[in-house]
């Protein structure tokens, strides 16, 4: 899920900053140009962390800056498809529960939630079963599988995380301590 990797691109250094072309500049630029962008290859840019090559300097025709070649490590948010995820709910709707895996947030839809059907209760911001006491909100804990990825690069809010949560050892992480204890009180089964 997350990498350090080695990359490279380039960052425009703007007139006024031209005369203290350092790692330390070129680390904040990067990290302006990149750090939340999605890349279909790396994932989503979380940090980056070090600057080890500037290239030479270019001048593009019409531009005011000078253009730098950077080789630099960078910490991304890769998510696989089948990867198991922590997470916590940060938002219900009546369609089901966005969780947050890292920078982005995944879609538990209703149906993959339970085998329970669940309904929406608006005002208490849960979905709720009416065959037992289970209920999933906001800020609850979740395990799930990653079972689709859509990754938009130019629009990273627009990237979507389909999730899972009805395979055995995923779900709210207090419905699996509460089968875990029924497991171990009924032994021999």
């Amino acid at each position: 899920m997350y990498k350090r990797v080695r990359l490279k691109d380039t960052v425009e250094v703007p007139p006024e900053e031209l005369g203290d072309v350092s790692p330390d500049l070129v680390k904040k630029l990067l990290q302006d140009k990149l750090e939340g962008r999605m890349d279909e290859e790396v994932g989503s840019v979380v940090s980056v962390t070090e600057v080890h090559d500037i290239g030479e300097g270019t001048v593009l025709p019409n531009r005011p800056g000078v253009y730098y070649e950077a080789d630099f490590d960078a910490v991304t948010f890769d998510p696989h498809m089948q990867e198991v995820v922590d997470g916590t709910v940060v938002e219900v709707v009546e369609f089901g529960a966005f969780v947050g895996i890292g920078p982005v947030d995944g879609l538990l839809h209703v149906s993959q939630i339970s085998d329970e059907y669940l309904a929406f209760d608006g005002e208490n911001q849960q979905l709720s079963s009416n065959e037992s006491d289970r209920a999933l909100g906001v800020e609850d804990a979740v395990r799930a599988r990653i079972v689709t990825k859509s990754i938009d690069e130019r629009n990273p809010r627009d990237s979507k995380i389909g999730l899972t949560a009805k395979q055995p050892g995923l779900g709210k992480h207090g419905w699996l301590k509460e089968d875990h204890e029924k497991q171990e009180a009924t032994p021999g089964e």
